[in-house]
């Protein structure tokens, strides 16, 4: 009897890791099949292999969970789809230099362990999710060079007024106000200021 006590717990152990790293591989294969990717960087994305850890451009942590994707440069075009907020553990999300086009999904804001969030120099359309200032773990936001329009919400400013966000980069954007650092660097900003729209 005993034996089939300890047996059970490692059965339900095994079960339940793989199944965490398929979910995970299928959100990733599933924002693969709504991106362009003429140069093929995504080739190794495949579903059937136990789990993402293998891909490039993806990194894990030692529990076989994604926490960094590294598409940078990548060529690639489509939308940030709002699945990418299931990836609980994910610390670096480096999508910068592409085609990326429509909007932000306010489902990011569930990202609470993410460090960068790097989407700058890409095609991206409409506001910024008040729910990024959920991410109070996050040092780095760079969203300059896109077509992001609006205004900052106040709960963003406030990652850097009280968390610990050093960089807030959203320059080059279609945005009702400009916002600059209290500094001349752009580095461990304390205070954002939004001025007033220029009228013509």
């Amino acid at each position: 009897m005993a034996s089939k006590t300890i047996l059970i717990p490692l059965i339900l152990f095994a079960s339940i890791v793989p199944a965490n790293c398929n979910f995970e591989a299928d959100v990733l294969y599933g924002w693969k099949t709504k991106l362009t990717d003429p140069s093929q960087v995504l080739q190794s994305w495949d579903p059937t292999l136990a789990n993402p850890c293998t891909w490039y451009h993806i990194t894990c942590n030692s529990e076989n969970r994604v926490t960094r994707v590294d598409l940078g440069d990548a060529g690639i075009s489509g939308p940030l789809v709002p699945e990418l907020g299931l990836l609980t553990n994910l610390q670096y999300l480096e999508v910068y230099g592409n085609k990326i086009s429509g909007s932000i999904p306010k489902e990011i804001g569930r990202l609470t362990k993410l460090v960068s969030l790097d989407l700058y120099r890409n095609h991206l359309t409409g506001s910024i999710p008040t729910s990024l200032g959920n991410l109070k773990s996050l040092k780095f936001m760079r969203l300059h060079s896109n077509k992001l329009s609006g205004t900052i919400p106040i709960k963003v400013i406030d990652l850097v007024r009280v968390g610990t966000l050093q960089v807030l980069n959203v320059s080059d954007n279609n945005f009702s106000g400009t916002v600059r650092p209290t500094n001349i660097t752009g580095y461990a900003v304390t205070t954002i200021i939004q001025d007033p729209k220029l009228e013509a």
